[in-house]
C-alpha cells in the first residue's frame, strides 16, 4: 500500500497516515483503544520524530516499560527488552504487529509460532 491509508491491529490500535510499500512512512498517528494517540514522522515503519504532549511514560527520567510500571522491575541480570517478558522472537527485517509479525518482502503476517495469518498489501 502506498499513499495515505489506515491499518487496524488486532489489538484495535489504529494507524492513520502515510504509507510506502505497506509500511508506515511519513506523517501518521497511532490511535489506541484507551483514547490516547501517538503522532510521529515514520521512516520504514520506525517513528523518527514525535510530538511530546503530557507524556509521563518512558521519558528521559523513566525508561520503564508499561509492564514494569505495573509489575515492578526484573531482577538484576534479567533485563527486559520489550514490554512482554520474555519477548516474542521477530525475524530480522520483520515487524511486530500484535498477533504475529509482518514480513514486508513476502507481504504476509505470520503468527509468533509460524502459522500463516493473512496477506498484507
Amino acid at each position: 500500500m502506498d499513499g495515505k491509508g489506515e491499518y487496524t491491529f488486532p489489538t484495535e490500535t489504529e494507524y492513520v497516515g502515510e504509507m510506502k510499500d505497506g509500511m508506515f512512512q511519513g506523517k501518521g498517528v497511532l490511535h489506541f483503544p484507551n483514547g490516547s494517540k501517538y503522532e510521529a514522522t515514520w521512516e520504514n515503519g520506525i517513528a523518527k520524530q514525535y510530538q511530546e504532549k503530557d507524556w509521563d511514560y518512558c521519558d528521559g527520567y523513566d525508561r520503564c516499560f508499561y509492564s514494569e510500571r505495573c509489575n515492578g522491575l526484573r531482577p538484576a541480570g534479567e533485563s527486559q527488552l520489550t514490554d512482554l517478558h520474555p519477548p516474542h522472537i521477530i525475524p530480522d527485517g520483520c515487524y511486530d504487529c500484535g498477533d504475529g509479525f509482518y514480513d514486508p518482502n513476502a507481504r504476509v503476517v505470520t503468527s509468533y509460532t509460524g502459522r500463516f495469518l493473512r496477506n498484507a498489501g
